[in-house]
């Protein structure tokens, strides 16, 4: 969570600090001219200010929330363009005020003073307002980057109690910042971050429609690069660089970097030795009399109206695409306010009026066969459903959780081309599969059995380089039953546990399984250091043998097992990560290919009247994968992943990718969805 919290803690930190002096110097004005009496005027417009950047936070989450998906895209990358306009703006800004900004607060509060309280209530309010504001909207733009909002909140929110713990040092005199060093360096860090917001927003600008050259790619490492690792989520994150990007956003990232960074730094060489020269200026402009404000509203009002006026635009200003249809969900009606729409693709706002979270389906109420879902629609709350409508038999059915189905009535629309329904699977139709697979799996635990018991005894005769050929035919018959792996329990930890994440790692005494002999096995430990964990896998897998049949193997496990085994695969396997010395990480993803397969060969039935040409896509990506796997395999010998040469192991990962993208699909194809 710290790589997406890290760039809204530093805008946090620095916004923070930037109120908080203007409010601790206003506070110390009035304390010294011995007003304290008007401190509550200074704390009112604060609080105004707050209430002011909250509203429009909930305006840009609310009204955005509402909007297709298109115009979602469109909006957030302009609000994105215009978050890097602010913050640049308030980097400049604060480089150059850091000096003086005590000395023009000062004659500001006693020209407030002697204009009366609202005066002073509106200095406050535009000293934080505008802090406030940009605060909200880089917070919205991150959080949207970051598609979650606890990262960026909880970064924001610990910058912000920094700042203010710092600005009550400051206050206090307990504490020495040097201000134009501090702002100096989060501007230059500030600036990154900004030149990654702007190629985000420019993509969102592109996905919208706005902009072209949505598919013309500058940089694709997409198959070459985990999009999971540490290392990229962090870049991500952090700075909004992703492994596959448009020439627009490269050009403007660098081009914005290149230029805003060298005005920065030529402006900071520039300020310094002028800072001197600058105050005499400032305090001949501060000597003007300033134009004077009336009082334009009580400070309960100030706090009042911006709350006031968001609650009224997310209630009535809520932009709705023409020709949208708003179809009602509940416990008692369902799909009121739904008319036959037009041919083509369609997005329907979902609002559930009931008070249940239901399940909503898009139906041909002939066939039951689904065009569109929303899954957890809840009470009072309203989502795009979209789907592609073409000639035929449309209604919409409602499933509340713990209540009854209910099904609209049914409109016939004509013309249009065809559209492409999925038929809903049930817990019957996945029945015969399961048992299947079932089978499968008990029969490969028996030959395991078996199996482990040679292991155990080839290391106990002290035959280790037999024991080593028969750790790997073992290992491969478990990895082949990668399916079943959620229903082991706590059996798949014993048996193929890895030492990530315990104390003392290899040497730990709760690292056993097969990574335990391995690791044993290749790293020159005795027949006598080994016995005891060959041991303690033949107990762990004939204790799985027992308690498999009455394992609970959910039917909907397995069209989720088809695209997860080669997920692991990628993750795992193919970047050597579970290999503790053999070096067969490869042989382990030829099992994981032929689990797949045999999974595969169970749905086939199901896969086959619903996707007919999504097998013999997969078959192919599958032949594809054991061309390269069986290329890397010589006799009994294996080529170990940190081996394989770099176009190689580029071909692989590609193709395994392209599999699981080709895999994808077969989890909404089979889900089971509930009818009544």
């Amino acid at each position: 969570m710290w790589d997406d919290a890290f760039p809204s803690f530093l805008i946090g930190l620095r916004e923070g600090l930037e109120a908080g002096l203007i409010v601790s110097i206003l506070v110390a004005t009035l304390v010294r001219a011995e007003a304290r009496s008007r401190l509550p005027q200074v704390w009112t417009g604060v609080l105004a200010a707050i209430a002011l950047a909250m509203s429009f936070g909930a305006v840009l989450t609310f009204t955005a929330a509402s909007m297709p998906q298109t115009a979602q895209e469109a909006f957030g990358g302009v609000l994105s363009v215009i978050a890097v306009a602010f913050v640049t703006a308030m980097v400049f800004w604060m480089r150059r005020s850091a000096r003086s900004l005590s000395g023009e607060l000062k004659e500001k509060v006693t020209g407030a003073l002697a204009m009366g309280s609202g005066v002073l209530i509106l200095t406050s309010f535009l000293a934080v307002g505008r802090e406030g504001l940009e605060t909200a909207l880089f917070l919205w733009t991150t959080a949207r980057a970051a598609g979650e909002s606890a990262g960026p909140m909880t970064g924001a929110g610990i910058g912000l109690v920094l700042a203010a713990g710092l600005c009550w040092g400051l206050y206090r005199r307990v504490l020495k910042i040097n201000l134009t060093k501090f702002f100096t360096a989060t501007g230059a860090v500030l600036i990154v971050i900004a030149a990654g917001v702007l190629g985000y927003g420019l993509r969102d600008l592109q996905e919208g429609g706005v902009l072209p050259g949505k598919t013309a790619y500058a940089v694709d490492l997409a198959s070459s690069v985990d999009a999971g690792s540490w290392y990229s989520t962090l870049v991500q994150g952090v700075f909004n660089l992703t492994p596959t990007m448009t020439w627009l956003q490269v050009v403007a990232y660098v081009a914005y970097l290149a230029v805003v960074m060298t005005l920065f730094v030529r402006g900071v060489r520039a300020t310094a030795p002028k800072a001197a020269k600058e105050s005499p200026e400032r305090e001949t402009e501060a000597e003007r009399p300033e134009r004077r404000r009336p009082v334009w509203v009580v400070p309960a009002a100030v706090v009042a109206v911006p709350a006031v006026i968001a609650g009224l635009v997310v209630a009535f200003a809520r932009p709705k695409p023409a020709g949208d249809q708003t179809v009602a969900v509940s416990e008692t009606e369902c799909g009121k306010g739904f008319t036959a729409p037009k041919p083509g693709r369609q997005t329907f706002q979902m609002r559930n009026t009931g008070g249940k979270t239901s399940e909503v389906y898009l139906v041909d109420p002939s066939t039951n066969a689904v065009y569109g879902e929303i899954e957890g629609l809840a009470p009072g709350t309203t989502r795009d459903l979209v789907a592609t409508v073409a000639g035929g038999t449309y209604a919409w059915r409602c499933v509340p959780t713990g209540g009854k189905a209910v099904t609209s009535g049914s409109v016939t629309v004509t013309g249009g081309g065809a559209a492409k329904p999925v038929v809903p699977v049930s817990e019957q139709d996945l029945a015969t599969p399961l048992k299947a697979y079932k089978a499968y799996v008990g029969q490969g635990l028996a030959t395991l059995v078996g199996q482990t018991r040679t292991l155990a005894d080839d290391i106990k005769g002290n035959h280790l380089d037999k024991a080593r050929t028969d750790w790997l035919t073992a290992h491969l018959t478990y990895s082949s039953l990668g399916a079943a792996y959620g229903t082991f329990e706590d059996f798949d930890k014993k048996i193929n546990g890895r030492a990530d994440g315990l104390t003392d790692g290899v040497q730990d005494k709760d690292f056993t399984g097969f990574h335990r002999i391995e690791y044993g096995l290749w790293h020159g430990q005795s027949a006598k250091d080994l016995t005891g964990p060959a041991q303690q896998l033949v107990t762990d897998v004939a204790g799985l043998q027992k308690a498999f049949p009455s394992q609970d193997f959910a039917p909907g496990d397995l069209p989720l097992r088809a695209h997860e085994i080669l997920e692991n695969t990628l993750q795992f396997e193919l970047t050597g990560d579970t290999d503790e010395g053999s070096g067969t990480n490869l042989a382990t993803a030829g099992a994981n290919v032929d689990g797949t397969r045999e999974l595969l060969t169970v749905l086939k039935p199901l896969l086959t009247s619903r996707a007919p040409k999504l097998l013999p896509t997969v078959d192919a990506d599958i032949a594809r994968v054991q061309k390269l796997l069986d290329a890397a395999h010589d006799g009994d010998r294996w080529t170990a992943v940190d081996k394989l040469a770099a176009n190689d192991r580029q071909r692989l990962n590609g193709a395994t990718g392209q599999l699981l993208e080709d895999l994808a699909p077969i989890p909404d194809l089979l889900e089971i969805r509930k009818s009544a």
